[in-house]
């Protein structure tokens, strides 16, 4: 997301080279979702300039290619998951978790594909996995199912919450468009590790974004209390704003732990002049 369109110029400075963009970001936040590598492999060399733009402990969650999750179903995927694994390794220490969102169709039946799966991963990362399945969320067996295969190997559930999303009908093409392609679940806070990942899907309007907001907010200082350090990534339908919402949920979460790092200060995406 650090070369989204609508930032250029007005949150992170444009025009930018490549090898400076994400540097950028990361001084608005502090961890990022790498949808990206769902759909496409980097090269080594793209995540060594990854490497090299941000801090050790700026937090990549990568997304698994979609040719693992979704085209071998995370069956005989050897191939295509080494290579990513191998392409990831610049990285080290910043690759936070790696994400496996599966698709609405793999459902409780598929689960010991995934325990298979998960046994078969190298032990030197964190796993996450985001399930879609309605089962999943609705059919206690299928819950305690999933959690247990999770749990076996200390990887964590994502929840991708979308309740304050589809809780009134779409105002805007922005929304309309996520109305047909993002997914309606049950609200799901429960984290399974010590390191809890949450995506958040708010609306256009703000101030409905921090309405739907506060329950994460609640979660993530009971989490830091207990020791774990949560993950938040904060969406809304056109993502304009994202950076600074995202900010405003830290500051909502520092108000209660004001022991929390603050985040760093953006560069300014205009030069400073004196006038």
């Amino acid at each position: 997301m650090w070369t989204h369109k609508s930032w250029q110029g007005r949150l992170i400075a444009h025009p930018l080279p490549p090898a400076e963009r994400l540097r950028h970001y990361a001084a608005w936040c502090t961890a990022v979702e790498g949808n990206t590598t769902f759909y496409a492999t980097p090269t080594r060399e793209t995540a060594a300039t990854w490497a090299a733009q941000t801090d050790p402990d700026f937090r990549f969650v990568l997304k698994l290619p979609k040719t693992v999750t979704h085209e071998h179903r995370l069956t005989d995927a050897d191939e295509p998951l080494n290579a990513f694994l191998d392409a990831i390794a610049p990285l080290g220490p910043r690759t936070h978790a790696i994400w496996a969102q599966l698709p609405g169709s793999f459902g409780p039946d598929d689960v010991p594909a995934l325990a298979r799966f998960l046994r078969r991963l190298p032990r030197d990362h964190r796993y996450a996995v985001e399930v879609r399945h309605p089962a999943f969320f609705t059919d206690p067996a299928a819950t305690r199912l999933l959690e247990g295969v999770l749990s076996d190997v200390d990887a964590e559930w994502v929840p991708f919450d979308t309740t304050t999303f589809f809780a009134a009908e779409p105002t805007s093409d922005a929304e309309r468009d996520a109305w047909v392609k993002k997914p309606r679940a049950p609200l799901r806070t429960r984290a399974l590790t010590d390191r809890p990942i949450v995506r958040y899907l708010g609306r256009d309007d703000v101030e409905q974004t921090v309405a739907g907001w506060r329950h994460w907010v609640e979660a993530s200082v009971s989490w830091l209390r207990q020791g774990r350090s949560p993950t938040v990534f904060i969406h809304t339908p056109d993502n304009a704003d994202a950076p600074t919402l995202a900010r405003r949920f830290h500051d909502e979460v520092r108000a209660a732990l004001p022991q929390l790092d603050p985040l760093p200060e953006p560069i300014p995406a205009q030069p400073l002049t004196l006038f």
